[in-house]
């Protein structure tokens, strides 16, 4: 038999075909290639049609030759309180809810002020957990 099994599938992990499928050989590939010459011809052709104001040849034109504008907030100064995360997380909040900050802008800083929350709860524990060691290492001395 060969790597097939009786029900004429491939075993797990076993190709038919391990070299792969011949690059080129595919429907978009050839439909491609049957357009090819005649794509300088269409570019003009939907040029002309776009300055003739057809706005579906314009958008299309557009599209594929220019990349997309992105959508970016403008930055917006904050001055937070010295304090405490919890003072800083109600500032941004207010901020917020007078319009002084974008909805999106207020998230992300609520979530680096969680982020730093949880750098400086680490930091905390391994001078603790530090202390701890000390602690035991001297009292192991003591005995």
């Amino acid at each position: 038999m060969t790597e097939s099994k009786r029900s004429g599938r491939w075993a797990p992990g076993k190709s038919g075909n391990p070299a792969g499928r011949k690059p080129g050989t595919g429907t978009v590939a050839k439909l491609r290639m049957t357009i090819e010459k005649d794509i300088p011809e269409i570019i003009k052709s939907l040029t002309m049609a776009a300055k003739a104001g057809d706005v579906g040849a314009a958008r299309l034109l557009l599209e594929r030759s220019i990349a997309p504008i992105k959508a970016v907030e403008q930055s917006a100064p904050i001055s937070l309180p010295n304090g405490n995360l919890a003072d800083q997380g109600r500032a941004v909040l207010a901020a917020a809810g007078a319009g002084h900050l974008a909805p999106g802008q207020a998230a992300q800083l609520l979530a680096g002020l969680g982020a730093l929350a949880k750098l400086i709860e680490s930091d905390e524990l391994a001078v603790r957990v530090a202390a701890l060691e000390k602690r035991n290492e001297d009292a192991a001395k003591s005995r």
